[in-house]
């Protein structure tokens, strides 16, 4: 049980930090793209943005799978819950900040990217442990 809470916490705290740094990146790569309130209207950066979500939620859920040693997928299940419950309460700050399809995006692919990390990690190991 204890290796399963921290290989969940550890996925979370990894796709914060590599959310959080990718934000500060492509702010200081692209300025005049924010408005002081951290929102955008530039459809590239919202697409960048969804795609490093995305790879975050991949990632996160593969590192997860590699710390919980058994039962990978289902860890990237429980990642991918908080991922998204965090999400939603993160998204509903920026509702009205950001376009509707950003939103809905974003959200829709928490869960099953960080799943599909899970499984990659189990199938490299042969199957379920």
């Amino acid at each position: 049980m204890g290796r399963s809470i921290l290989a969940v916490l550890v996925g979370f705290i990894a796709w914060t930090i590599l959310w959080l740094v990718s934000n500060f990146a492509i702010a200081g790569a692209f300025p005049d793209a924010f408005r002081e309130d951290g929102s955008t209207g530039s459809v590239g950066i919202l697409i960048l943005l969804l795609a490093d979500s995305a790879t975050f939620s991949l990632l996160s859920g593969w590192l997860t799978g590699v710390i919980a040693k058994r039962r990978q997928m289902a860890h990237g299940v429980a990642l991918g819950v908080i991922l998204l419950m965090v999400g939603i309460a993160v998204q509903a700050g920026y509702w009205d900040l950001m376009p509707l399809w950003y939103h809905l995006i974003f959200l829709a692919t928490l869960l099953p990217m960080a799943t599909l990390g899970g499984k990659l990690r189990q199938n490299a190991q042969g199957g379920p442990q």
